[in-house]
């Protein structure tokens, strides 16, 4: 798939960022890896960690429609993770939030198309369907900008596609490494948003194979949702620190007690895989699709009308011995 393919990350040196390019590194002979990003000195730490030769480190922000059309220059395939995703900080800096996640997505959509990039894949979030926050409302305009461009692209080669998934175990900012940094401090109470509180999780590994699947599934147009399980919060404690007592804080402004994938509103839009859904396009291209079978010639099904996939009704609940395990 990626082989002899130039392949460039908006975001790069993220958790994710580097964890791809780790894996196609080991599995693939691509033509060039290029890091885009705006952190010199993440850049340079991580030239220390992945020298290979094929290795293309450009200092941008997506915010800079000329650099990011400069940076896709003969470029195959792009995945877009560039992004502000503290929810807190979106809502106390609303528009510097627009600028990236917004106005960023549209940049990169001009420049995949300008410069004729073969497939783009956006890598979404659970707080982007029924947004109560801003992160979650810019990300779903990013959805709904990259899924409209392949209406636009004309005779250019170029499709567009989004990844959605849940929480990322041990990612920067998520809550496994905040609690882990709590007890390292000498914390003797861990703090609970609400004892109701469930979330979807996936490794970064999982998180990586499936946006790489999806690049080889996607015809253009899909959000794609990994079936994922689901975990309380409480037991998430439980597993890190099971004798370290809790204390119930509250709800952070722009937090949900439960997070959803797939929103009831798009069940006659959606279609399950084995192990994924996706949610088809509310437009119709100038080329009808059938998504119900992909590039791989797996074949999907509709789901019932009033399905939502919900963290706090998921079928597949981890246990804290499993909680601790994926820790």
């Amino acid at each position: 798939m990626f082989n002899n393919k130039s392949i460039l990350v908006t975001g790069g040196t993220g958790s994710f960022g580097k964890k791809f390019i780790k894996t196609v590194l080991e599995k693939y002979k691509p033509k060039k890896v290029i890091v885009f990003s705006r952190d010199e000195l993440k850049q340079f730490e991580m030239q220390q960690e992945f020298s290979d030769s094929v290795m293309r480190y450009f200092i941008g922000d997506v915010r800079d429609a000329e650099r990011l059309k400069q940076a896709f220059n003969g470029v195959d395939y792009i995945i877009h993770a560039a992004a502000l995703k503290q929810v807190p900080a979106a809502e106390y800096n609303p528009m510097e939030c627009v600028k990236t996640n917004i106005n960023g997505a549209q940049n990169v959509i001009n420049a995949a198309i300008e410069n004729n990039v073969e497939k783009v894949i956006a890598l979404s979030t659970d707080k982007a369907a029924n947004p109560i926050n801003l992160y979650g409302a810019t990300k779903l305009v990013s959805d709904k900008l990259f899924v409209a461009a392949n209406n636009v692209v004309g005779d250019c080669r170029t499709r567009f596609s989004v990844v959605r998934y849940g929480n990322v175990v041990g990612s920067r900012g998520s809550v496994v490494p905040f609690f882990q940094k709590l007890i390292s401090n000498g914390e003797e109470v861990l703090p609970i948003t609400d004892m109701k509180m469930t979330r979807f999780w996936i490794t970064l590994p999982q998180g990586v194979e499936f946006v790489m699947k999806s690049f080889q599934r996607m015809q253009g147009g899909e959000i794609f949702v990994p079936k994922i399980p689901s975990s309380k919060i409480i037991d998430l404690a439980t597993a890190i620190a099971p004798d370290m007592p809790i204390k119930v804080i509250g709800i952070r402004p722009g937090e949900k007690l439960h997070e959803i994938m797939c929103p009831i509103d798009d069940s006659h839009l959606t279609l399950e895989f084995p192990d994924h859904y996706v949610i088809k396009p509310t437009i119709t291209f100038f080329s009808p699709l059938d998504y119900r079978v992909n590039q791989l010639q797996e074949v999907g099904k509709i789901v019932s009308q009033g399905f939502e996939y919900n963290s706090g009704t998921n079928p597949h609940f981890l246990t804290v011995d499993e909680l601790r395990e994926m820790i």
